[in-house]
């Protein structure tokens, strides 16, 4: 038994007992009998726990969320809140939404479905960073500048080619050969 059956068994068997001490002169209380006749208040066909819409627009500056959904009473786009940064791209996209207190007027977005092949939805891809599996060797890959900084010491590596080794003390030492190689080479 559910907790909601559970919940109106005990209704039911307490009105009973109500009903039995609203009595007088045994005859039922006609204010009891016109709360018993009125209809019951029907409760809305719970909405499953997640559903697919459709982001249709952005408003007041990308805040606010217009979406549909199949099922939803009437066609008008519905202004939804959402748990994730939307973009102009992602209009068309088909998200997911869960409903504030189970109210079906207000979705909230809480993710876009991503498409296959689709690609990145934004503009620019952000930076990669790529880890070989074994451990061994990590490449971090950036469009224009690189920069390792820890403290007062950095290295930086432009998209030119140029290596940058700043910091209050550099060392540079070798148990082989240090080899130093330019198209020319300047000590201090």
């Amino acid at each position: 038994m559910s907790r909601r059956e559970d919940i109106e068994l005990h209704w039911n068997e307490g009105a009973a007992v109500l009903e039995q001490e609203l009595r007088t002169d045994g005859a039922p209380d006609p204010a009891w009998q016109a709360l018993m006749a009125a209809p019951a208040r029907q409760t809305p066909a719970p909405l499953p726990s997640v559903v697919i819409g459709e982001l249709l627009a952005l408003t007041d500056g990308g805040y606010t969320a217009l979406v549909c959904y199949a099922g939803q009473s009437g066609s008008a786009a519905l202004p939804a809140r959402s748990t994730v940064d939307l973009h102009g791209a992602h209009i068309g996209k088909r998200v997911t939404l869960v409903f504030e207190d189970g109210d079906a007027g207000k979705p909230l977005v809480t993710g876009v479905l991503r498409e296959p092949g689709a690609g990145w939805p934004l503009a620019q891809v952000p930076a990669q960073v790529d880890v070989d599996a074994d451990g061994e060797r990590m490449v971090l890959s950036a469009r224009q500048e690189l920069v390792l900084r820890c403290g007062k010491a950095s290295i930086t590596l432009t998209k030119a080619g140029k290596v940058l080794i700043q910091g209050s003390y550099v060392s540079s030492r070798s148990t082989g050969v240090n080899r130093v190689k330019g198209g020319s080479v300047q000590l201090n």
